[in-house]
């Protein structure tokens, strides 16, 4: 008979650990929890806290930690969860008992100290909580009298907690410095001397070296985005807890909405470089430069990159300088716009990110790993699949199967995301990246009408406009 399997998605669900007493047939029911066909699909949500605690001789598998820590939250705070898994493990261990009962205490440990070390490493930012650590360090004062490596084994948790928390705060004030030093105040270029303003090609004149430093941001920002983001940017009421969201604080998505606006900041940016030069010429020059880093990019497997660099080019302003595009060779354009066509749900896109995955898969270097997804995307199918299914059945249960299936992307997604940059980083491009002055909207089509004058009288009146209230100009 095969044994129940949660998942097997990427290397991270190695399933280990498999549950031996839980041989099931086509629809069963263990404890509370409904299995089809080997597969857990549905619980209430006390079986499935029951079932993620460890026992002497029982230890849930990978992929099952992974799935409901992440679904959890839908329906229970963190720190709720915790407590409740810690005191289950009291009640059941007698870890109140005045006498313990060491040999028995000796079988549980590593594996109460295992589950807490997956929880802080893949979940960090639930401990930025005083009330979870409170939770762990009681949970370890209990079973260390047992055994003195255990104090030792907690210490390296918190240091390694720490470390992650640390490095992930200093990712976050980096972020919010970058977006406070970038001013959207318009820059009044054709008035200004050109030497106040430096454009791309002074700062990176070859595209595969930057297509390699938007690399190592896009991989930089992604590795600040905790999984639990994308569950709690669609937090909604529980319907079996009428009285508050489960998380009754802020939404805890800051470093996905920074990535989003890092991708917004890359439009801009590259419609800012082709607007900005006042010679044709140089313009055709800008975005045949920057039709090459996008080819880099899709060669990278830089999705996320690559769709902000040809989305700043299908901008309006971009697209309407006629004279400009005449002087470009468009051949490469096309191919990369047909990449990335949103047709059939982005068929050709979505076939292009499995190739990536798979030589991911089987790679060899650092550089084959790589797989940076359109994010928007990404987010995109993930709301989908939360507002397509409900998060409870209609007897009150947790609805696992779907969590299995949200479990599977954004594990993908966390593979991609641990992949170290193989790239040497450019701090002055990478500074240019970030900090460049981008034009708003209505700047962009200012210079472009600078550019190219309008060509009907809808764009007439509108150039006439934007020249009064941004150059004080009539």
């Amino acid at each position: 008979e095969g044994m129940p399997q949660t998942l097997s998605s990427t290397s991270m669900f190695t399933p280990c650990g498999f549950s031996p007493h839980l041989h099931t047939s086509k629809e069963d029911e263990k404890g509370g929890l409904i299995f089809q066909d080997g597969n857990l699909t549905s619980a209430s949500l006390d079986a499935l806290i029951q079932h993620l605690i460890p026992t002497t001789d029982y230890y849930p598998e990978k992929a099952y930690i992974f799935t409901f820590l992440l679904s959890s939250r839908l329906f229970i705070e963190p720190h709720e969860l915790l407590s409740r898994v810690c005191h289950k493990c009291i009640e059941q261990q007698r870890l109140d008992d005045p006498v313990l009962d060491k040999a028995r205490i000796r079988k549980f440990g590593p594996k109460i100290l295992q589950l807490l070390t997956e929880w802080t490493e893949t979940f960090p930012y639930d401990f930025q909580e005083e009330r979870m650590i409170g939770h762990l360090k009681d949970m370890i004062h209990r079973i260390a009298p047992c055994d003195e490596a255990y104090w030792k084994k907690m210490n390296q948790l918190l240091q390694t907690l720490n470390q992650k928390l640390a490095t992930v705060s200093h990712g976050q004030e980096g972020i919010v410095k970058i977006s406070a030093a970038v001013s959207d105040k318009l820059v009044a270029f054709k008035s200004k001397p050109p030497s106040i303003q430096r454009e791309i090609l002074s700062v990176c004149s070859d595209p595969y070296t930057l297509a390699q430093q938007l690399t190592h941001v896009e991989l930089e920002r992604l590795s600040h985005i905790g999984p639990e983001e994308f569950v709690q940017a669609f937090v909604h009421k529980d319907p079996l807890d009428g009285t508050k969201t489960c998380f009754s604080e802020q939404k805890k998505t800051s470093n996905l909405e920074a990535y989003v606006k890092w991708f917004n900041r890359l439009c801009y940016l590259v419609a800012t470089e082709i607007c900005m030069p006042a010679k044709k010429k140089q313009r055709a020059q800008v975005i045949e430069f920057f039709i090459d880093v996008a080819r880099e990019c899709f060669n990278i497997g830089n999705f996320n990159s690559l769709m902000a660099i040809i989305s700043g080019m299908n901008m309006s302003p971009v697209s309407r300088l006629k004279k400009t595009w005449s002087k470009v060779k468009t051949a490469k354009f096309f191919i990369l716009e047909h990449q990335m066509d949103p047709t059939g749900n982005f068929y050709n896109y979505r076939t292009a990110l499995r190739g990536a995955a798979h030589r991911s898969l089987t790679a060899h270097s650092n550089r084959e790993k790589i797989v940076i997804p359109f994010f928007s995307l990404l987010i995109k199918d993930i709301y989908f699949l939360n507002e397509g299914c409900a998060n409870r059945l209609p007897n009150g249960h947790v609805n696992f199967e779907k969590f299995l299936e949200l479990a599977k992307q954004v594990g993908e997604f966390i593979t991609w995301k641990q992949v170290e940059c193989p790239f040497e980083q450019d701090p002055n491009i990478i500074h240019y990246l970030h900090t460049a002055p981008i034009f708003t909207e209505d700047g962009l089509y200012l210079a472009s009408y600078e550019s190219e004058s309008p060509e009907n009288q809808t764009e007439k009146d509108r150039w006439k406009s934007l020249r009064s209230t941004i150059l004080g100009k009539t």
